[in-house]
């Protein structure tokens, strides 16, 4: 087992998440002239590219040897969907509000736990997801300024995304990482590029737009690089509050160069969503200590 260094780790994380939020900013500014579906089908293709690239020659077949093949495909397929959603979601809503309803997910994942992973689901969760939601009702709630379809769309990524966590947690224990990761970017360029002939509208993107398009894989990949890293240098117990810190990355970008700014209840439900995140995360800790003391 790597050294711990917390420090190192929660620097890492924070990196990870600013990382994120410009794929989201980016994302957002390029939706504007270009279809989602293009942009979902970039991010995937230059990502299955720099993959093979960087990996192919090492791994070998190794990065498609998988046990469980159409696990594999469906676990792709979610966060295709979620990609699509998401992008979608952020071409007609404001950047922090639609991170923080999307940070619902952890609340959906603790209450799937039980029917999908035969987890417990006690009521400290229940409260916690209760908590959470009620959040969500706050930034979304009737008679806002938030886009209807932009909800429904977000809402529909983070069931997505939750459904994404869920299988990733199933698959984790006989699944190589590596693997696991390029099967989303293989599963993903496939099955966008059989709807390229749909998709390739619009106008052509000039260079300053190109690269922006492919820094959204660069973004994407680097990102989930550092967050690997990160939980090699400190436990997932002490890196969960600060997912949240994305929230605040989303806020200051979406301030910087859209002049978006959450308004006052808005700002009380993401309070509210990450108070319910940490209190699921403070609870599932709890329970670990717990069942390794009865093991102990």
């Amino acid at each position: 087992m790597p050294e711990q260094h917390p420090l190192r780790g929660v620097a890492l994380m924070l990196a990870a998440l600013f990382c994120f939020a410009l794929l989201d900013a980016t994302s957002k500014h390029l939706s504007q002239t270009f279809n989602v579906p293009l942009l979902v089908w970039a991010r995937y293709t230059v990502h299955c590219l720099l993959m093979l690239v960087f990996l192919g020659p090492s791994q070998g077949a190794r990065l498609v040897a998988t046990a469980r093949p159409f696990a594999q495909i469906g676990r792709a397929l979610l966060l295709v969907a979620v990609t699509g959603f998401a992008m979608a979601a952020f071409r007609v809503m404001p950047l922090a509000e639609t991170t923080a309803l999307v940070f619902v997910t952890p609340l959906i994942v603790a209450l799937l736990a039980g029917p999908f992973l035969g987890e417990r689901v006690g009521a400290p969760r229940w409260l916690a997801a209760l908590v959470g939601f009620g959040g969500t009702l706050l930034i979304a709630r009737p008679g806002g300024t938030l886009p209807p379809d932009g909800i429904l769309y977000t809402m529909i990524a983070a069931v997505c995304y939750a459904f994404y966590q869920i299988q990733t947690r199933k698959m984790a224990a006989t699944e190589r990482p590596v693997t696991m990761v390029f099967y989303t970017a293989l599963v993903g360029t496939a099955a966008m590029s059989l709807a390229l002939p749909w998709i390739w509208t619009g106008p052509a993107p000039e260079p300053l737009e190109a690269v922006m398009i492919a820094s959204l894989a660069i973004y994407g990949g680097t990102g989930h690089f550092l967050l690997t890293h990160a939980f090699r240098h400190a436990p997932a117990s002490t890196l969960a509050p600060f997912l949240y810190a994305q929230l605040i990355w989303a806020s200051l970008l979406g301030w910087l160069f859209y002049d978006q700014w959450p308004d006052t209840l808005s700002i009380a439900g993401m309070l509210t969503i990450v108070a319910g995140g940490v209190a699921v995360a403070v609870a599932e800790r709890t329970g670990a200590r717990r069942i390794d003391l009865e093991r102990g």
